[in-house]
Protein backbone atom coordinates (compact mmCIF):
# COMPACT_ATOMS: atom_id res chain seq x y z
CA UNK A 1 0.00 0.00 0.00
CA UNK A 2 1.39 3.58 -0.77
CA UNK A 3 2.19 5.53 1.98
CA UNK A 4 -0.05 9.04 1.79
CA UNK A 5 2.32 12.38 1.88
CA UNK A 6 2.28 13.71 5.53
CA UNK A 7 -0.59 15.27 7.49
CA UNK A 8 -1.11 19.00 6.95
CA UNK A 9 -2.47 19.68 10.80
CA UNK A 10 -3.64 23.43 9.58
CA UNK A 11 -6.57 22.61 7.88
CA UNK A 12 -8.74 19.80 5.99
CA UNK A 13 -8.25 19.72 1.76
CA UNK A 14 -9.86 18.27 -0.76
CA UNK A 15 -9.02 16.24 -4.08
CA UNK A 16 -12.15 16.72 -6.36
CA UNK A 17 -12.03 13.28 -8.53
CA UNK A 18 -14.63 13.58 -11.77
CA UNK A 19 -15.33 10.71 -13.76
CA UNK A 20 -16.80 10.70 -16.95
CA UNK A 21 -18.02 7.76 -19.28
CA UNK A 22 -18.33 9.59 -22.77
CA UNK A 23 -20.62 8.55 -25.36
CA UNK A 24 -19.72 9.58 -29.01
CA UNK A 25 -21.29 11.36 -31.89
CA UNK A 26 -23.87 10.57 -34.67
CA UNK A 27 -23.43 11.07 -38.29
CA UNK A 28 -24.33 14.85 -38.02
CA UNK A 29 -21.72 15.44 -35.49
CA UNK A 30 -23.99 15.59 -32.33
CA UNK A 31 -23.59 13.94 -29.20
CA UNK A 32 -26.02 10.62 -28.48
CA UNK A 33 -27.12 11.64 -25.54
CA UNK A 34 -30.95 11.25 -24.14
CA UNK A 35 -33.07 12.37 -21.19
CA UNK A 36 -32.76 8.29 -20.28
CA UNK A 37 -30.21 6.36 -21.51
CA UNK A 38 -30.53 2.24 -22.14
CA UNK A 39 -27.12 0.80 -20.90
CA UNK A 40 -25.80 1.45 -18.07
CA UNK A 41 -21.66 1.82 -17.73
CA UNK A 42 -20.27 -1.18 -15.35
CA UNK A 43 -16.86 1.09 -15.84
CA UNK A 44 -18.38 4.01 -14.47
CA UNK A 45 -20.04 1.79 -11.76
CA UNK A 46 -16.36 -0.31 -10.87
CA UNK A 47 -13.94 2.92 -10.61
CA UNK A 48 -16.81 4.74 -8.57
CA UNK A 49 -16.98 1.76 -6.00
CA UNK A 50 -12.96 1.45 -6.36
CA UNK A 51 -12.97 5.51 -5.45
CA UNK A 52 -15.41 5.39 -2.91
CA UNK A 53 -13.60 2.96 -1.13
CA UNK A 54 -10.07 4.13 -1.17
CA UNK A 55 -11.91 7.72 -0.46
CA UNK A 56 -13.40 5.98 3.16
CA UNK A 57 -9.56 4.45 3.60
CA UNK A 58 -8.09 8.03 3.24
CA UNK A 59 -5.53 7.14 1.37
CA UNK A 60 -4.51 10.85 0.50
CA UNK A 61 -3.98 11.78 4.18
CA UNK A 62 -6.37 11.55 7.19
CA UNK A 63 -6.97 15.44 6.45
CA UNK A 64 -7.35 14.86 2.77
CA UNK A 65 -11.47 14.30 1.87
CA UNK A 66 -11.59 12.32 -1.54
CA UNK A 67 -15.17 13.98 -3.54
CA UNK A 68 -16.08 12.22 -6.10
CA UNK A 69 -18.32 13.08 -9.06
CA UNK A 70 -19.28 10.69 -11.48
CA UNK A 71 -21.27 11.21 -15.11
CA UNK A 72 -22.59 9.52 -17.83
CA UNK A 73 -22.57 11.16 -21.19
CA UNK A 74 -25.16 9.02 -22.71
CA UNK A 75 -27.38 11.28 -20.43
CA UNK A 76 -26.12 13.62 -18.52
CA UNK A 77 -24.53 16.90 -20.94
CA UNK A 78 -20.75 17.08 -19.42
CA UNK A 79 -19.24 20.87 -19.91
CA UNK A 80 -15.32 20.95 -19.54
CA UNK A 81 -15.71 24.47 -18.23
CA UNK A 82 -17.75 23.07 -15.48
CA UNK A 83 -15.50 20.29 -14.69
CA UNK A 84 -12.66 22.77 -14.45
CA UNK A 85 -14.26 25.17 -12.06
CA UNK A 86 -15.13 21.93 -9.38
CA UNK A 87 -11.76 20.42 -9.47
CA UNK A 88 -9.99 24.48 -9.37
CA UNK A 89 -12.38 24.92 -6.06
CA UNK A 90 -10.58 21.92 -4.32
CA UNK A 91 -7.25 21.84 -3.22
CA UNK A 92 -6.21 19.21 -6.02
CA UNK A 93 -8.21 16.90 -8.78
CA UNK A 94 -8.04 15.45 -11.82
CA UNK A 95 -10.62 14.26 -15.07
CA UNK A 96 -10.72 10.29 -15.40
CA UNK A 97 -12.67 9.45 -18.87
CA UNK A 98 -13.16 5.92 -18.54
CA UNK A 99 -14.24 2.97 -20.32
CA UNK A 100 -13.83 4.85 -23.53
CA UNK A 101 -14.26 2.03 -26.57
CA UNK A 102 -13.24 2.80 -29.83
CA UNK A 103 -16.04 4.58 -31.15
CA UNK A 104 -16.01 7.35 -28.06
CA UNK A 105 -12.59 8.08 -28.16
CA UNK A 106 -12.97 10.98 -30.43
CA UNK A 107 -15.34 12.32 -28.56
CA UNK A 108 -13.36 11.72 -25.24
CA UNK A 109 -10.09 13.65 -26.58
CA UNK A 110 -12.60 16.34 -27.36
CA UNK A 111 -13.71 16.61 -23.84
CA UNK A 112 -10.28 16.42 -22.65
CA UNK A 113 -8.90 19.06 -25.46
CA UNK A 114 -10.20 22.28 -23.90
CA UNK A 115 -9.67 20.55 -19.67
CA UNK A 116 -5.73 20.13 -20.52
CA UNK A 117 -5.60 23.78 -22.25
CA UNK A 118 -7.19 25.04 -19.01
CA UNK A 119 -4.16 22.97 -16.83
CA UNK A 120 -6.82 20.43 -15.86
CA UNK A 121 -5.09 16.87 -15.45
CA UNK A 122 -6.71 14.19 -17.77
CA UNK A 123 -6.24 10.43 -17.16
CA UNK A 124 -7.71 8.44 -20.26
CA UNK A 125 -8.34 4.58 -19.99
CA UNK A 126 -10.91 1.94 -21.40
CA UNK A 127 -11.12 -0.75 -24.58
CA UNK A 128 -9.50 1.22 -26.60
CA UNK A 129 -5.87 2.54 -24.93
CA UNK A 130 -6.19 -1.02 -23.83
CA UNK A 131 -6.70 -3.32 -27.17
CA UNK A 132 -4.19 -1.27 -29.28
CA UNK A 133 -1.47 -1.88 -26.38
CA UNK A 134 -2.22 -5.04 -25.89
CA UNK A 135 -2.44 -5.87 -29.82
CA UNK A 136 -0.93 -3.68 -31.66
CA UNK A 137 1.77 -1.96 -29.30
CA UNK A 138 0.02 1.18 -29.04
CA UNK A 139 0.78 1.82 -32.48
CA UNK A 140 -2.39 4.28 -32.67
CA UNK A 141 -3.12 7.64 -33.85
CA UNK A 142 -5.37 8.38 -31.26
CA UNK A 143 -2.88 7.17 -28.51
CA UNK A 144 -0.23 9.06 -29.70
CA UNK A 145 -2.76 12.51 -30.07
CA UNK A 146 -3.66 11.90 -26.35
CA UNK A 147 -0.21 11.38 -25.28
CA UNK A 148 0.41 14.99 -27.38
CA UNK A 149 -1.74 16.31 -25.61
CA UNK A 150 -0.81 15.25 -22.18
CA UNK A 151 -3.23 13.19 -21.25
CA UNK A 152 -2.00 9.89 -18.77
CA UNK A 153 -2.81 6.60 -20.61
CA UNK A 154 -4.13 3.69 -18.67
CA UNK A 155 -4.00 0.66 -19.63
CA UNK A 156 -5.75 -2.51 -17.97
CA UNK A 157 -7.75 -2.46 -14.93
CA UNK A 158 -7.77 -0.33 -12.12
CA UNK A 159 -8.68 -2.68 -9.30
CA UNK A 160 -5.60 -2.16 -6.91
CA UNK A 161 -4.07 0.31 -8.96
CA UNK A 162 -6.17 3.71 -8.68
CA UNK A 163 -4.49 3.96 -5.51
CA UNK A 164 -1.52 4.97 -7.33
CA UNK A 165 -3.02 7.31 -9.92
CA UNK A 166 -4.86 9.06 -7.12
CA UNK A 167 -1.56 9.79 -5.21
CA UNK A 168 -0.09 10.67 -8.26
CA UNK A 169 -2.13 13.14 -9.35
CA UNK A 170 -2.60 14.84 -5.18
CA UNK A 171 1.05 15.83 -5.81
CA UNK A 172 0.65 16.63 -9.46
CA UNK A 173 3.01 14.36 -11.04
CA UNK A 174 0.85 11.83 -12.78
CA UNK A 175 2.46 9.38 -15.15
CA UNK A 176 2.04 9.95 -19.35
CA UNK A 177 1.48 5.67 -18.99
CA UNK A 178 0.03 3.09 -16.76
CA UNK A 179 0.32 -0.23 -17.98
CA UNK A 180 -1.07 -3.10 -16.51
CA UNK A 181 -1.92 -4.98 -19.08
CA UNK A 182 0.41 -7.98 -18.27
CA UNK A 183 -1.01 -8.21 -14.97
CA UNK A 184 -4.68 -8.77 -14.31
CA UNK A 185 -6.00 -8.48 -10.98
CA UNK A 186 -7.84 -10.97 -9.11
CA UNK A 187 -11.52 -9.14 -8.41
CA UNK A 188 -12.73 -11.37 -5.44
CA UNK A 189 -13.22 -9.40 -2.36
CA UNK A 190 -12.56 -5.89 -3.53
CA UNK A 191 -14.58 -3.00 -4.17
CA UNK A 192 -18.15 -3.67 -5.77
CA UNK A 193 -18.84 -1.65 -8.79
CA UNK A 194 -21.57 0.96 -7.40
CA UNK A 195 -24.05 4.10 -8.51
CA UNK A 196 -25.99 5.99 -6.70
CA UNK A 197 -29.68 6.03 -7.37
CA UNK A 198 -29.40 9.52 -8.59
CA UNK A 199 -26.97 8.08 -11.42
CA UNK A 200 -28.81 5.01 -12.02
CA UNK A 201 -32.30 6.63 -12.61
CA UNK A 202 -31.08 8.17 -15.75
CA UNK A 203 -30.67 5.09 -17.48
CA UNK A 204 -34.61 3.86 -18.83
CA UNK A 205 -35.91 1.41 -16.27
CA UNK A 206 -33.50 2.50 -13.16
CA UNK A 207 -31.25 -1.05 -14.97
CA UNK A 208 -27.92 -0.84 -12.86
CA UNK A 209 -24.85 -3.28 -13.65
CA UNK A 210 -21.89 -5.09 -11.96
CA UNK A 211 -19.38 -7.48 -13.44
CA UNK A 212 -19.39 -11.08 -12.01
CA UNK A 213 -16.68 -12.21 -13.37
CA UNK A 214 -13.80 -11.26 -16.27
CA UNK A 215 -12.24 -12.88 -18.80
CA UNK A 216 -13.62 -15.70 -21.48
CA UNK A 217 -12.40 -18.68 -22.71
CA UNK A 218 -13.05 -18.65 -26.49
CA UNK A 219 -11.16 -17.44 -29.05
CA UNK A 220 -13.37 -15.65 -31.71
CA UNK A 221 -11.58 -13.28 -33.70
CA UNK A 222 -13.75 -10.05 -33.56
CA UNK A 223 -13.94 -9.77 -29.85
CA UNK A 224 -11.52 -7.30 -28.22
CA UNK A 225 -12.81 -8.59 -24.04
CA UNK A 226 -10.33 -11.79 -24.97
CA UNK A 227 -7.26 -9.24 -25.15
CA UNK A 228 -8.39 -6.68 -22.75
CA UNK A 229 -9.71 -9.23 -20.06
CA UNK A 230 -8.00 -12.21 -21.06
CA UNK A 231 -8.76 -15.65 -21.40
CA UNK A 232 -9.00 -17.07 -17.63
CA UNK A 233 -12.18 -16.69 -15.60
CA UNK A 234 -11.41 -13.91 -12.35
CA UNK A 235 -14.87 -13.77 -10.64
CA UNK A 236 -16.35 -12.17 -7.27
CA UNK A 237 -16.90 -14.37 -4.66
CA UNK A 238 -21.15 -14.85 -4.17
CA UNK A 239 -20.51 -12.52 -0.85
CA UNK A 240 -19.91 -10.07 -3.03
CA UNK A 241 -22.77 -10.91 -5.79
CA UNK A 242 -24.57 -10.94 -2.44
CA UNK A 243 -23.69 -7.31 -1.08
CA UNK A 244 -24.70 -5.49 -4.55
CA UNK A 245 -27.69 -6.84 -4.96
CA UNK A 246 -28.13 -6.01 -0.86
CA UNK A 247 -26.76 -2.04 -1.41
CA UNK A 248 -28.72 -0.87 -4.43
CA UNK A 249 -31.87 -3.01 -2.90
CA UNK A 250 -31.13 0.02 -0.54
CA UNK A 251 -31.30 2.58 -2.32
CA UNK A 252 -34.50 1.14 -4.24
CA UNK A 253 -32.87 -0.42 -7.34
CA UNK A 254 -33.77 -3.69 -7.85
CA UNK A 255 -33.17 -4.54 -11.65
CA UNK A 256 -29.73 -5.30 -13.10
CA UNK A 257 -27.19 -5.66 -15.88
CA UNK A 258 -24.59 -8.83 -15.16
CA UNK A 259 -22.01 -7.03 -17.98
CA UNK A 260 -19.62 -10.07 -18.04
CA UNK A 261 -19.75 -11.10 -21.87
CA UNK A 262 -20.23 -14.90 -20.86
CA UNK A 263 -21.75 -15.22 -17.60
CA UNK A 264 -22.55 -18.91 -18.12
CA UNK A 265 -18.74 -19.55 -18.19
CA UNK A 266 -17.81 -18.11 -14.40
CA UNK A 267 -17.01 -21.17 -12.65
CA UNK A 268 -19.40 -20.39 -9.94
CA UNK A 269 -22.12 -19.32 -11.66
CA UNK A 270 -23.77 -22.04 -9.71
CA UNK A 271 -23.00 -21.16 -5.93
CA UNK A 272 -24.11 -17.45 -7.40
CA UNK A 273 -27.80 -18.56 -8.65
CA UNK A 274 -28.06 -20.55 -5.45
CA UNK A 275 -27.65 -17.58 -3.12
CA UNK A 276 -29.84 -15.29 -5.24
CA UNK A 277 -32.81 -17.69 -5.57
CA UNK A 278 -32.05 -17.66 -1.74
CA UNK A 279 -32.58 -14.38 -1.06
CA UNK A 280 -35.46 -14.20 -3.83
CA UNK A 281 -37.65 -17.10 -2.35
CA UNK A 282 -36.69 -17.22 1.44
CA UNK A 283 -35.96 -13.84 1.75
CA UNK A 284 -38.38 -12.75 -0.86
CA UNK A 285 -36.26 -10.09 -1.95
CA UNK A 286 -38.05 -8.50 -5.42
CA UNK A 287 -35.40 -7.98 -8.16
CA UNK A 288 -34.02 -8.75 -11.75
CA UNK A 289 -31.52 -10.06 -14.05
CA UNK A 290 -30.28 -9.11 -17.89
CA UNK A 291 -27.35 -11.68 -18.73
CA UNK A 292 -25.18 -12.42 -21.56
CA UNK A 293 -24.07 -15.70 -22.52
CA UNK A 294 -22.84 -19.03 -24.96
CA UNK A 295 -25.03 -20.91 -27.28
CA UNK A 296 -24.09 -24.21 -25.47
CA UNK A 297 -24.98 -23.13 -21.80
CA UNK A 298 -28.29 -24.49 -22.11
CA UNK A 299 -26.82 -27.80 -21.89
CA UNK A 300 -25.54 -27.35 -18.61
CA UNK A 301 -27.57 -29.16 -16.21
CA UNK A 302 -29.96 -26.99 -14.04
CA UNK A 303 -28.20 -23.72 -15.63
CA UNK A 304 -31.29 -22.48 -17.30
CA UNK A 305 -33.49 -23.49 -14.54
CA UNK A 306 -31.30 -21.76 -11.76
CA UNK A 307 -31.32 -18.58 -14.57
CA UNK A 308 -35.08 -18.51 -14.36
CA UNK A 309 -35.42 -18.90 -10.26
CA UNK A 310 -32.91 -16.17 -9.73
CA UNK A 311 -34.61 -13.63 -11.39
CA UNK A 312 -33.16 -13.78 -15.07
CA UNK A 313 -35.49 -12.10 -17.71
CA UNK A 314 -33.79 -10.84 -20.47
CA UNK A 315 -30.80 -13.33 -21.91
CA UNK A 316 -28.44 -11.79 -24.69
CA UNK A 317 -26.95 -14.84 -26.85
CA UNK A 318 -24.21 -14.48 -29.69
CA UNK A 319 -25.99 -16.56 -32.21
CA UNK A 320 -23.51 -14.20 -34.66
CA UNK A 321 -24.18 -16.50 -38.15
CA UNK A 322 -26.01 -19.59 -39.44
CA UNK A 323 -23.52 -20.21 -41.92
CA UNK A 324 -21.01 -22.69 -40.30
CA UNK A 325 -18.20 -21.74 -42.48
CA UNK A 326 -18.67 -17.95 -41.33
CA UNK A 327 -18.68 -19.09 -37.74
CA UNK A 328 -15.43 -21.25 -38.44
CA UNK A 329 -13.70 -18.13 -40.28
CA UNK A 330 -14.27 -16.19 -37.04
CA UNK A 331 -13.28 -19.18 -34.65
CA UNK A 332 -16.43 -19.33 -33.39
CA UNK A 333 -16.62 -23.20 -33.48
CA UNK A 334 -18.45 -23.55 -30.25
CA UNK A 335 -21.87 -21.84 -32.09
CA UNK A 336 -23.33 -25.39 -33.56
CA UNK A 337 -26.12 -24.43 -35.78
CA UNK A 338 -27.99 -27.90 -35.25
CA UNK A 339 -28.58 -27.04 -31.84
CA UNK A 340 -30.00 -23.32 -32.03
CA UNK A 341 -33.55 -23.81 -32.08
CA UNK A 342 -32.83 -26.38 -28.89
CA UNK A 343 -31.23 -24.07 -27.02
CA UNK A 344 -33.38 -21.15 -27.99
CA UNK A 345 -36.22 -23.26 -26.63
CA UNK A 346 -35.05 -23.83 -23.43
CA UNK A 347 -34.70 -19.99 -22.64
CA UNK A 348 -38.43 -19.50 -24.01
CA UNK A 349 -39.96 -22.45 -21.96
CA UNK A 350 -38.41 -20.83 -18.58
CA UNK A 351 -40.01 -17.51 -19.65
CA UNK A 352 -36.95 -15.27 -20.75
CA UNK A 353 -36.73 -13.13 -23.27
CA UNK A 354 -34.27 -14.00 -25.82
CA UNK A 355 -31.88 -11.32 -27.79
CA UNK A 356 -29.31 -12.43 -30.12
CA UNK A 357 -26.58 -11.13 -32.00
CA UNK A 358 -26.55 -11.17 -36.01
CA UNK A 359 -23.11 -10.19 -37.30
CA UNK A 360 -23.12 -9.28 -41.39
CA UNK A 361 -20.19 -8.88 -43.64
CA UNK A 362 -18.47 -12.15 -42.99
CA UNK A 363 -16.06 -13.19 -45.86
CA UNK A 364 -18.65 -15.67 -47.76
CA UNK A 365 -21.35 -13.11 -47.35
CA UNK A 366 -23.45 -11.93 -50.02
CA UNK A 367 -26.52 -9.43 -50.51
CA UNK A 368 -28.51 -13.24 -51.20
CA UNK A 369 -27.19 -15.38 -48.91
CA UNK A 370 -27.99 -12.55 -46.12
CA UNK A 371 -31.35 -12.12 -47.03
CA UNK A 372 -32.10 -15.77 -47.29
CA UNK A 373 -30.35 -16.58 -43.51
CA UNK A 374 -32.75 -14.12 -42.20
CA UNK A 375 -35.85 -15.80 -43.78
CA UNK A 376 -34.84 -18.83 -42.69
CA UNK A 377 -34.23 -17.59 -39.02
CA UNK A 378 -37.47 -16.23 -39.11
CA UNK A 379 -39.08 -19.16 -40.21
CA UNK A 380 -37.34 -21.69 -37.95
CA UNK A 381 -35.20 -20.07 -34.77
CA UNK A 382 -37.68 -18.90 -31.91
CA UNK A 383 -35.83 -15.64 -30.87
CA UNK A 384 -37.41 -12.83 -29.50
CA UNK A 385 -35.39 -10.00 -30.46
CA UNK A 386 -32.71 -10.18 -33.60
CA UNK A 387 -30.24 -7.38 -33.41
CA UNK A 388 -27.81 -6.95 -36.61
CA UNK A 389 -23.80 -5.41 -36.67
CA UNK A 390 -21.44 -5.17 -39.58
CA UNK A 391 -18.85 -7.01 -38.86
CA UNK A 392 -15.94 -4.67 -37.72
CA UNK A 393 -12.38 -4.67 -37.29
CA UNK A 394 -12.73 -3.53 -33.27
CA UNK A 395 -9.16 -1.94 -32.17
CA UNK A 396 -7.94 -4.82 -29.42
CA UNK A 397 -9.18 -7.51 -31.86
CA UNK A 398 -7.21 -9.91 -33.97
CA UNK A 399 -9.42 -9.20 -37.06
CA UNK A 400 -7.74 -5.45 -36.37
CA UNK A 401 -4.04 -6.87 -35.78
CA UNK A 402 -4.31 -8.77 -39.52
CA UNK A 403 -5.41 -5.93 -41.19
CA UNK A 404 -3.26 -3.31 -39.61
CA UNK A 405 0.04 -5.12 -39.76
CA UNK A 406 -1.09 -6.26 -43.37
CA UNK A 407 -1.67 -2.45 -44.13
CA UNK A 408 -5.20 -3.13 -45.02
CA UNK A 409 -7.57 -0.06 -45.45
CA UNK A 410 -9.71 0.62 -42.21
CA UNK A 411 -11.60 4.10 -41.67
CA UNK A 412 -9.26 6.26 -39.44
CA UNK A 413 -12.51 7.24 -38.02
CA UNK A 414 -12.70 5.66 -34.72
CA UNK A 415 -15.88 7.23 -34.26
CA UNK A 416 -17.11 4.94 -36.50
CA UNK A 417 -15.92 1.84 -34.78
CA UNK A 418 -19.27 1.24 -33.38
CA UNK A 419 -20.79 -1.89 -35.13
CA UNK A 420 -23.00 0.37 -37.13
CA UNK A 421 -21.07 1.91 -39.65
CA UNK A 422 -19.00 0.18 -42.45
CA UNK A 423 -14.96 0.46 -41.40
CA UNK A 424 -12.77 -1.52 -44.12
CA UNK A 425 -14.10 -3.23 -47.69
CA UNK A 426 -15.59 -6.81 -48.29
CA UNK A 427 -14.47 -9.23 -50.71
CA UNK A 428 -18.10 -10.10 -51.97
CA UNK A 429 -19.97 -6.96 -51.39
CA UNK A 430 -19.92 -3.00 -53.02
CA UNK A 431 -20.12 -1.22 -49.87
CA UNK A 432 -23.75 -0.42 -51.25
CA UNK A 433 -24.27 -3.73 -51.61
CA UNK A 434 -23.08 -4.40 -47.90
CA UNK A 435 -25.23 -1.60 -46.39
CA UNK A 436 -28.65 -2.31 -47.96
CA UNK A 437 -28.32 -6.33 -47.42
CA UNK A 438 -27.67 -4.91 -43.52
CA UNK A 439 -30.72 -2.65 -43.55
CA UNK A 440 -32.92 -4.86 -45.39
CA UNK A 441 -31.88 -7.40 -42.38
CA UNK A 442 -33.36 -4.90 -39.96
CA UNK A 443 -36.20 -4.15 -42.16
CA UNK A 444 -37.27 -7.83 -42.58
CA UNK A 445 -37.19 -9.20 -39.15
CA UNK A 446 -38.67 -6.35 -37.41
CA UNK A 447 -41.98 -6.07 -40.79
CA UNK A 448 -45.22 -6.03 -39.05
CA UNK A 449 -45.70 -9.26 -40.30
CA UNK A 450 -42.88 -11.11 -38.24
CA UNK A 451 -42.99 -9.16 -35.23
CA UNK A 452 -46.68 -10.77 -34.89
CA UNK A 453 -45.23 -14.00 -35.53
CA UNK A 454 -42.79 -12.94 -32.77
CA UNK A 455 -45.28 -12.05 -30.30
CA UNK A 456 -47.76 -15.21 -31.10
CA UNK A 457 -45.19 -17.99 -30.29
CA UNK A 458 -43.98 -15.43 -27.17
CA UNK A 459 -47.78 -15.50 -26.28
CA UNK A 460 -47.91 -19.28 -26.58
CA UNK A 461 -45.13 -20.12 -24.89
CA UNK A 462 -44.37 -17.57 -21.97
CA UNK A 463 -45.90 -14.25 -20.97
CA UNK A 464 -45.19 -11.62 -23.48
CA UNK A 465 -45.41 -8.12 -22.50
CA UNK A 466 -41.78 -7.58 -22.35
CA UNK A 467 -41.64 -9.02 -26.01
CA UNK A 468 -43.94 -6.22 -27.27
CA UNK A 469 -41.85 -3.05 -25.48
CA UNK A 470 -38.47 -5.06 -27.04
CA UNK A 471 -39.70 -4.96 -30.27
CA UNK A 472 -40.88 -1.59 -29.82
CA UNK A 473 -37.79 -0.20 -28.41
CA UNK A 474 -35.82 -1.90 -31.53
CA UNK A 475 -37.82 -1.65 -33.95
CA UNK A 476 -38.42 2.43 -33.22
CA UNK A 477 -34.76 3.31 -32.71
CA UNK A 478 -33.36 1.75 -36.19
CA UNK A 479 -36.72 2.96 -38.09
CA UNK A 480 -36.82 6.64 -35.89
CA UNK A 481 -33.94 7.15 -34.57
CA UNK A 482 -31.83 5.86 -36.98
CA UNK A 483 -29.82 4.59 -33.96
CA UNK A 484 -28.62 1.01 -33.12
CA UNK A 485 -30.79 0.35 -30.25
CA UNK A 486 -28.07 -0.29 -27.55
CA UNK A 487 -27.49 3.40 -28.11
CA UNK A 488 -31.05 4.30 -28.51
CA UNK A 489 -32.85 5.99 -25.21
CA UNK A 490 -35.81 8.31 -24.12
CA UNK A 491 -36.35 11.63 -25.97
CA UNK A 492 -33.19 12.44 -27.91
CA UNK A 493 -31.22 15.53 -26.13
CA UNK A 494 -29.05 17.65 -28.70
CA UNK A 495 -27.08 20.79 -27.68
CA UNK A 496 -25.71 23.14 -30.53
CA UNK A 497 -22.70 23.69 -28.90
CA UNK A 498 -21.77 19.88 -28.43
CA UNK A 499 -20.84 19.58 -32.13
CA UNK A 500 -17.94 17.41 -33.16
CA UNK A 501 -15.26 19.79 -34.01
CA UNK A 502 -15.30 18.82 -37.75
CA UNK A 503 -18.61 20.21 -38.50
CA UNK A 504 -19.82 23.87 -38.52
CA UNK A 505 -22.02 25.11 -35.94
CA UNK A 506 -25.28 25.29 -36.31
CA UNK A 507 -26.94 29.42 -35.89
CA UNK A 508 -29.96 29.51 -33.23
CA UNK A 509 -32.63 30.63 -36.04
CA UNK A 510 -32.36 27.01 -37.27
CA UNK A 511 -30.82 24.58 -35.41
CA UNK A 512 -33.71 25.31 -32.54
CA UNK A 513 -36.60 25.30 -35.01
CA UNK A 514 -35.31 22.37 -36.39
CA UNK A 515 -34.82 20.29 -33.55
CA UNK A 516 -37.97 20.98 -32.29
CA UNK A 517 -40.01 20.26 -34.60
CA UNK A 518 -37.80 16.58 -34.96
CA UNK A 519 -38.18 15.89 -31.48
CA UNK A 520 -41.91 16.12 -31.94
CA UNK A 521 -42.28 14.26 -35.39
CA UNK A 522 -40.22 11.33 -33.69
CA UNK A 523 -42.09 10.99 -30.90
CA UNK A 524 -45.04 11.10 -32.53
CA UNK A 525 -44.02 8.06 -34.57
CA UNK A 526 -42.57 6.19 -31.45
CA UNK A 527 -46.64 6.74 -30.07
CA UNK A 528 -47.90 5.40 -33.40
CA UNK A 529 -45.71 2.51 -34.03
CA UNK A 530 -46.57 1.42 -29.58
CA UNK A 531 -50.13 1.92 -30.53
CA UNK A 532 -50.13 0.13 -33.62
CA UNK A 533 -48.15 -2.72 -32.15
CA UNK A 534 -49.83 -3.27 -28.94
CA UNK A 535 -53.53 -3.35 -31.12
CA UNK A 536 -51.70 -6.60 -32.35
CA UNK A 537 -50.40 -7.65 -28.93
CA UNK A 538 -53.89 -7.28 -27.56
CA UNK A 539 -55.38 -8.93 -30.47
CA UNK A 540 -53.21 -12.03 -29.80
CA UNK A 541 -53.52 -11.68 -25.62
CA UNK A 542 -57.14 -11.96 -25.96
CA UNK A 543 -57.53 -14.70 -28.19
CA UNK A 544 -58.76 -18.11 -26.71
CA UNK A 545 -56.50 -20.31 -28.79
CA UNK A 546 -53.62 -18.71 -28.69
CA UNK A 547 -51.96 -21.29 -26.67
CA UNK A 548 -52.49 -23.62 -29.60
CA UNK A 549 -50.45 -21.70 -31.78
CA UNK A 550 -47.59 -23.60 -33.20
CA UNK A 551 -44.74 -23.05 -36.39
CA UNK A 552 -42.06 -24.48 -37.32
CA UNK A 553 -39.74 -22.38 -34.94
CA UNK A 554 -41.64 -23.31 -31.36
CA UNK A 555 -42.40 -26.92 -32.59
CA UNK A 556 -40.31 -29.01 -29.79
CA UNK A 557 -37.47 -30.57 -31.47
CA UNK A 558 -37.74 -34.56 -31.44
CA UNK A 559 -34.31 -36.98 -31.34
CA UNK A 560 -34.35 -38.42 -34.13
CA UNK A 561 -35.59 -35.05 -36.24
CA UNK A 562 -34.34 -35.14 -39.32
CA UNK A 563 -32.20 -31.77 -40.32
CA UNK A 564 -33.16 -32.37 -43.97
CA UNK A 565 -36.70 -30.89 -43.46
CA UNK A 566 -34.91 -27.96 -42.30
CA UNK A 567 -33.93 -25.35 -44.45
CA UNK A 568 -31.28 -23.86 -42.18
CA UNK A 569 -29.44 -27.12 -43.12
CA UNK A 570 -29.46 -26.72 -46.79
CA UNK A 571 -26.53 -24.81 -47.78
CA UNK A 572 -23.47 -26.73 -48.73
CA UNK A 573 -21.46 -25.45 -45.99
CA UNK A 574 -24.64 -26.28 -44.04
CA UNK A 575 -24.78 -30.34 -45.09
CA UNK A 576 -21.42 -30.39 -44.78
CA UNK A 577 -21.01 -28.96 -40.67
CA UNK A 578 -23.86 -31.62 -40.20
CA UNK A 579 -22.21 -34.47 -42.00
CA UNK A 580 -19.41 -33.47 -39.65
CA UNK A 581 -21.17 -33.26 -36.46
CA UNK A 582 -23.27 -36.91 -37.24
CA UNK A 583 -19.23 -38.74 -37.50
CA UNK A 584 -18.28 -37.32 -34.24
CA UNK A 585 -21.43 -38.34 -32.48
CA UNK A 586 -20.94 -42.01 -33.79
CA UNK A 587 -17.71 -41.90 -32.71
CA UNK A 588 -18.45 -40.80 -29.21
CA UNK A 589 -21.00 -43.28 -29.23
CA UNK A 590 -18.49 -45.71 -30.21
CA UNK A 591 -16.17 -44.53 -27.63
CA UNK A 592 -19.23 -44.83 -25.16
CA UNK A 593 -19.60 -48.45 -25.83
Amino acid sequence: MLMPPEPDARARKRFCLVLVKPTHYDDDGYVIQWFRSAIPSNSLACIYGLARELADEQVLGANVDIEIHAFDESNTRIRPERLARMIRAADAGMVMLVGVQSNQTPRALDIARPLRAMGIQVGIGGFHMSGVISMIDGDDDALREAQAMGLSIFAGEAEGRLEEVLHDAYIGELKPLYNFMKDLPGIEGVSIPFLGRERVTRTAGAVTSFDAGRGCPFQCSFCTIINVQGRTSRRRSPDDIEKIVRENIAQGLSRFFITDDNFARNKDWEIILDRLIYLREVEQMDFSFIIQVDTLCYRTPRFVEKCRRAGVKRVFIGLENINPDNLAAAKKKQNKITEYRQMLLAWQQASILTYAGYIIGFPGDTPESVAREIEIIKRELPVDVLEFFYLTPLPGSEDHKKLFRGGVWMDPDLNKYDLFHITTGHPLMSREEWTRAYEQAWESFYSTEHVTTVMRRAAALHGFGATLFAITWFKCSIEIEKLHPLESGFLRMKFRRDRRPTFPREPVWSFYPKFAWETLVKNARWIYTYLRLRRIYLSIKHDPKRYEYRDLAITPVEEDEEVSSRELFQSAAAQAYVSQEQRLKRVREGEAA
